[in-house]
């Protein structure tokens, strides 16, 4: 479908076009240079001493799992309002993810407190996420993990740039873990990026994302070795050199393109609580610096979701909404019910309007004046 305004859009230009012609020429496309400075670049941005780049942010998740020698009859605590990945990188290891509910319905991100009520004897470790770019409360969670002795991944998949504290995300826990796929703040198509502080930590992480191998085809082709052993059980979660330079240029935007969101976001959320006062917006006010990955919106009790999305449909606009509940899904269902009732409440009613740094100020109205209407034919409807 052509949308007139589509939920997401990327920044490229002649920039990301020059990079892969560059890794073209250089007949080399598997990893090698252009990921080494990509990662340095990305380590440098973060305030982190290791960023380890890999072929996806789900193969992160899997592989912050390992490293963290999670294990089968462990629990790892996650929110339920998140993508499916985060839990299937916990099943990928054998573990039990325990979901946790969501703050309120001003702040989306995992609460501290269902952190808290959610710890037994075999939870191993918490997996935060920052909701839409929303920063988690992360001093509360990270004196939590500390009193229980639990290790701390933070899927920071919607929070490149994202800062709380005079920190940026995925410098809190023990990992991070960004994701570059095509809607998000930095894009490279597929790609993802595991960062931490812990130099044990990034040499596990490094050797298992290459089959465990203790050197690489570059390091041969740079003549620095002939043969390798294999260590560990690793696993091909290699990026490519054309993602790494994609990435390169896209960090090069990263800052300017979220201060646009932060702008846009700010103009929305104006447009929105004089135009649709009923509608819920999360996130108006909240802690720290965001990315603005999504515009999130709670729609009234009495308006049906599919109705209002098919009205913004019929008028060009793509809409979306972050997520189906991990809980409710069939492989995740368990005979014991998962009572979550913020997460239930707002994961019913949430909306994503279009959001991405080369949409308009007319353009955030255009979709305003459209929800207005589509809220109002909702309402005659019902």
């Amino acid at each position: 479908m052509a949308w007139r305004i589509p939920l997401s859009d990327i920044d490229y230009g002649p920039e990301e076009e020059q990079a892969v012609l560059d890794v073209l020429r250089s007949r080399w496309l598997t990893m090698g240079d252009v990921t080494k400075r990509f990662e340095q670049a990305f380590a440098d941005f973060l305030g982190v001493r290791h960023a380890i780049a890999v072929s996806n942010a789900t193969a992160g998740l899997h592989l912050a799992c390992r490293a963290l020698d999670i294990k089968p009859g462990d629990e790892v605590i996650l929110p339920a309002l998140t993508f499916v990945a985060a839990a299937a990188a916990v099943r990928y290891v054998g573990a039990h993810p325990a979901f946790a509910d969501v703050c309120s319905e001003t702040d989306l991100t995992v609460s501290p407190v269902s952190i808290a009520q959610n710890i037994t004897p075999r939870t191993r470790a918490v997996m935060v996420m920052h909701y839409g770019g929303y920063p988690c409360d992360m001093p509360a969670i990270e004196s939590l993990a500390k009193k229980h002795g639990l290790a701390m991944i933070e899927d920071a998949a919607h929070a490149p740039g994202t800062e709380l504290n005079g920190r940026k995300t995925g410098a809190w826990g023990d990992i991070g873990v960004f994701s570059f796929f095509s809607n998000k703040n930095l894009v490279t198509g597929e790609g993802g990026m595991l960062t931490t502080n812990d130099d044990a930590l990034a040499e596990k992480l490094r050797l298992m994302r290459s089959h465990a191998m203790t050197s690489l085809t570059w390091d041969r082709h740079q003549g620095h070795a002939w043969s390798y052993d294999v260590t560990d059980l690793g696993y091909n979660y290699r990026i490519s050199e054309i993602a790494s330079a994609l990435g390169l240029a896209q960090l090069q935007k990263l800052e300017r393109n979220n201060q646009r969101r932060r702008e846009l976001t700010s103009h929305y959320h104006r447009l929105l609580e004089t135009g649709c006062p009923n509608l819920g917006l999360p996130f108006v006010s909240h802690r720290g610096l965001s990315s603005c990955h999504l515009l999130p919106v709670l729609l009234p009790q009495n308006v049906e979701r599919t109705r209002f999305m098919d009205g913004m449909k019929s008028k060009g606009i793509q809409t979306s909404f972050h997520y189906p509940l991990i809980p409710g899904f069939r492989f995740y269902h368990t005979p014991d019910q998962v009572i979550l009732p913020v997460t239930q409440q707002i994961a019913r009613r949430e909306v994503t309007l279009p959001l991405y740094p080369t949409l308009s100020f007319d353009e955030v109205a255009t979709v305003v004046a459209a929800v207005g209407e589509a809220l109002e034919e909702c309402s005659q409807a019902a």
